[in-house]
């Protein structure tokens, strides 16, 4: 390869992986003075089990696993494959801990993404803040370059998306009556959860925090 050949290559590998990313659409609908719906965890506590599938370009995992959140910003989970303890997580509020480091970061997403999957908007606070309605749609952005794009149904959070550079690098989706999904569009990854049952429990032993 000569010398201009591999000055090439990494602008190559640049406009390709921003061409996988999507655009972020225009934020549509009429400025409202800014109203965030209160999207938090609900009190008491809570066990959530599901089923998860994660992909990357190489590597694949499912399995099922378990989350016992507890109000108002803690959450534990644990994951199996083949009936096997694969691994867990603690997470409270902004700080996420993992039994194994490495395989956390390839595997779970980052900490905004991680509430935002069960409802929860937990962003950087920004006073570059602006809402628009759109029919019974909210769309609330938070933050400039990059910014925060949460959607809204009512009080239900429906997506996350961080923008960056006009573009979705990251997003959280959650449709009523599919999996919620996580998208990583740089790295061309994805984990999809699907909730299987969720009970209101009695309080946790403080052990599971540790």
């Amino acid at each position: 390869m000569n010398a201009r050949a591999a000055r090439l290559v990494p602008l190559v590998a640049a406009v390709a992986a921003a061409a996988c990313v999507p655009r972020a659409p225009a934020l549509i609908g009429s400025v409202v003075p800014v109203r965030i719906p209160a999207a938090a965890l609900p009190p008491g506590y809570h066990k959530l089990v599901f089923d998860f599938a994660y992909r990357d370009p190489d590597f694949s995992l499912k399995g099922d696993g378990a989350a016992r959140i507890a109000s108002p910003d803690s959450m534990r989970l644990d994951f199996f494959v083949n009936n096997e303890a694969a691994g867990n997580a603690v997470l409270i509020g902004d700080t996420l801990r993992a039994a194994n480091p490495s395989v956390a970061r390839k595997l779970l997403p980052p900490v905004p993404f991680f509430w935002a999957a069960i409802g929860v908007l937990h962003v950087p606070p920004s006073p570059d803040t602006t809402a628009r309605v759109d029919g019974d749609t909210l769309r609330v952005e938070i933050g400039t370059h990059p910014a925060w794009r949460a959607t809204f149904m009512g009080t239900e959070l429906l997506r996350l998306d961080l923008i960056d550079d006009g573009r979705i690098p990251q997003s959280v989706m959650r449709v009523p009556g599919s999996p919620v999904r996580y998208r990583d569009a740089h790295a061309h990854r994805s984990l999809d959860i699907t909730v299987r049952a969720s009970d209101n429990v009695p309080p946790f032993d403080a052990a599971i925090w540790h």
